[in-house]
This record gives C-alpha cells, structure tokens and sequence, in this order.
C-alpha cells in the first residue's frame, strides 16, 4: 500500500540494574572471571557486555577481521564455540567411572582464556562451557532461570536460579536461589563464602599451632621430666 506515512521508529530497551557495573568490577577486583552467555545477536551481547563493565573494548567480528586470538575469542557465537571445541564425548577414568569431557579440550583451553561473551548460543553451549571449564579445574558458578539452564545448573559447582523469573525446574537443579534476581547478590555471596572460608582457615592453624606446640612439650616433659609440664590449670 503506497498510502501509508511514516509517523517515527522507536526502541524499547530493558536497561540494566543501576548497580550491576559496580557488582561486575568487585567481581573483577576478586580474581571472578564473569562471562555472559545470551540467544541474543552478537552485536547486541557486545553492547551490553561493554554497558556492564565485563568487557572494555571488543569488536562483533570474528577471525576474519581480528588475527590474534585475544580479539577472536573474546566474543563468539554459539556455532562457532561449538565448531571450535568439538562439543562433548564420554571416556572412562582411572576409577573406572565415566565422565563427560571436551573433545578439543586444547582449543577450549585457549578459548575461555579470553571468552567473556557468547552469543546466539543454546543451553547445551552453556552446559558445554561448564563441563569443561570445571574439568579445567575451575570453580564455576551458573546463573540461570529457564528451564533448559537446568542441566548447566546442577553441572555447576554452584547454581544461581532466579526466585522470581525462574521456573520451577531451575530453581530445583540450583544450589541457591536468588530472591532479588539481582546480579549484586551473588557478590554478596561470594564476600560471605570467601569470609567463612578464611575464618575457618584461621581458626584450623590456630588449633593446629596450639596443639602442636603442646604435643611437642608434653613429649620433652615426659622423656626429660618424667612428666608433662602442662598440666590442666
């Protein structure tokens, strides 16, 4: 129909938390690695990921317009993560025990040295970038809220399911739920966990030193003494 006018164009756009930058820079600051792995295009995952703070600078392009890997792996697309690494095999350990493992595991390793956003990826891409970031030897924890992030969330060492946009099947294969839905939980979370984890240390050395210590001088007592010097008081 040639009788049509053109009144404007407009966008809608879901902003991000105003405190998500600052929740990805305290992870940063803390040795967290954070990657983001969306069904969006990839143009629009690098403009988020530079809005959050989890990328500085990177290009949509792919090796064709970058030559180191730094720049090609830094973003990717689902196909080519999965053209890349070869997707997932079984093979049974030395236990005797099968697991599932990376079949290019040495292009994988190259690759996550530098991923921070995958794009037009499936749920499968993010179980496969658990399995193998965990078989890397990686502490890895997933956020998730859909029901096909169920198996990367139970894969994960830690799973983070949304209380409020998360289905039921999330929820369940998480480890903890996240009331808020708010990317600044999980810092709170892991500022926790971290302070638990060295409280825990400090006091096991504490024992062990004392301990120690007074093992050392009953010993000396009873061969030198013919008794321990410590007695109850």
């Amino acid at each position: 129909d040639q009788a049509l006018t053109l009144i404007g164009i407009f966008g809608i756009k879901d902003p991000l938390r105003p405190e998500i930058q600052a929740s990805v820079k305290k992870c940063q600051q803390a040795h967290v690695t954070v990657r983001m792995v969306t069904g969006d295009n990839l143009e629009t995952a690098v403009a988020i990921a530079k809005e959050a703070g989890i990328i500085s600078s990177a290009g949509p392009g792919g090796a064709a317009k970058n030559k180191s890997n730094s720049s090609r792996y830094r973003c990717m697309t689902g196909p080519d993560f999965r053209r890349e690494v070869g997707g997932l095999r079984e093979e049974t350990g030395a236990d005797g025990l099968k697991r599932e493992v990376i079949v290019n595991q040495s292009q994988f390793r190259e690759i996550v040295k530098e991923l921070r956003v995958l794009a037009r990826s499936t749920p499968h891409d993010k179980y496969v970038l658990t399995v193998g970031l965990k078989n890397e030897g990686n502490v890895v924890a997933v956020t998730g809220d859909g029901t096909n992030d169920a198996a990367a969330l139970r894969h994960a060492n830690i799973g983070f399911a949304m209380g409020r946009a998360g289905t039921e099947v999330a929820k369940e294969a998480a480890s903890i739920i996240l009331l808020d839905d708010n990317f600044g939980s999980l810092v709170t979370s892991i500022k926790w966990g971290r302070n638990v984890y060295d409280s825990i240390r400090k006091f096991l050395q504490f024992q062990l030193t004392a301990n120690l210590v007074a093992i050392f001088l009953a010993l000396l007592g009873g061969v030198f003494l013919g008794d321990s010097p410590l007695n109850s008081i």
